[in-house]
């Protein structure tokens, strides 16, 4: 089994949606990645930095998990990266409210000694050059470096972006970040733009409607699993990364056909994930409950079409 490592906000949210609204709960990339990841049992660390505001019992959660947090930064006078936000009637769109970028504005990553050799690196959303600084920290070249950004860093820092890029194998944006990314209207012209930039694997996550995966001429499609009822999105594209990466640290295949594999694993993650705020949801899953809703997924997705 392959070491993880997953770096990313450790953070605080506040959220409202048609179905109710929060006060400040546990969220961050990182937080949503290493819960989901952590169903694999894989030996992951979490890179990220905290306040001194951040509760010790969120922490004993991360800790539940068997995730090492040997890499997370404590600023102990300094106030935890906190985001709220506000989404609309259909669910697909927000508004953010607040971003309080507190400790996360200085934030300088430092992978612990025994994760620089790790073969599978997750890295979350953050600024590029922070993205760049853990891959610079690596003893060796990690077989799969997976990366997850978003429009923001588009806007701001293309440059930096588009440097890592070049240094990773898979990267998972959304359709509308890859449009934006690429400037092609088609998922599949962007894909090969995005290609071209680098990453060997390009994953394009369009929520409710699923995920695609690209891999030179090949292209593999998995469908969200319908669900009665979405209370929260948020967190879902990070815990699909989160899926998606600690499946292929546990099987160790890099191949496309296994990376097929990790989509849905990363998809049945994600559908969990939505069902509660926060990650409340993800906090007590179980084995069985996943393995069930795997089962739900093969009924949905396995046919034969008989030619005439």
């Amino acid at each position: 089994m392959s070491k993880l490592v997953v770096v990313g906000t450790v953070a605080f949210d506040a959220i409202e949606t048609p179905f109710g609204k929060t006060d400040k709960i546990l969220g961050g990339a990182a937080t949503y990645i290493g819960l989901s990841a952590s169903n694999f049992n894989v030996d992951a660390t979490l890179v990220s930095i905290i306040g001194g505001d951040f509760p010790q019992e969120h922490l004993d959660l991360l800790k539940s998990k068997n995730l090492d947090l040997s890499g997370i930064e404590t600023v102990k006078d300094g106030k935890t990266f906190f985001w709220s936000g506000k989404y609309h009637n259909d669910m697909n769109s927000r508004d953010t409210l607040v971003t309080e970028l507190n400790v996360l504005e200085h934030f300088n990553p430092v992978v612990p000694e025994h994760y620089r050799d790790a073969d599978v690196v997750m890295l979350g959303n953050l600024h590029p050059l922070v993205q760049q600084g853990v891959l610079n920290q690596m003893t060796k070249k990690p077989k799969l470096a997976i990366l997850d950004t978003m429009n923001f860093w588009m806007d701001i820092a293309l440059d930096d972006l588009l440097a890592v890029i070049k240094n990773v194998d898979v990267i998972t944006i959304n359709d509308e970040e890859a449009r934006q990314l690429t400037g092609e209207y088609s998922l599949v012209v962007a894909a090969r733009k995005i290609h071209e930039m680098g990453p060997k694997y390009v994953v394009i996550k369009k929520g409710e409607h699923g995920a695609l995966l690209f891999h030179e001429d090949h292209v593999f499609y998995a469908p969200a699993l319908p669900l009665e009822a979405v209370f929260d999105p948020t967190g879902a594209g990070d815990t699909f990364a989160g899926g998606f990466a600690g499946y292929l640290a546990k099987t160790e295949d890099h191949s496309f056909e296994n990376m097929k594999n990790a989509v849905i694993y990363g998809s049945t993650l994600a559908s969990f994930c939505v069902e509660k705020f926060g990650t409340e949801r993800m906090e007590n899953l179980t084995n069985k409950e996943v393995h069930e809703r795997l089962q739900q997924f093969k009924a949905l997705t396995q046919f034969e079409i008989k030619l005439t």
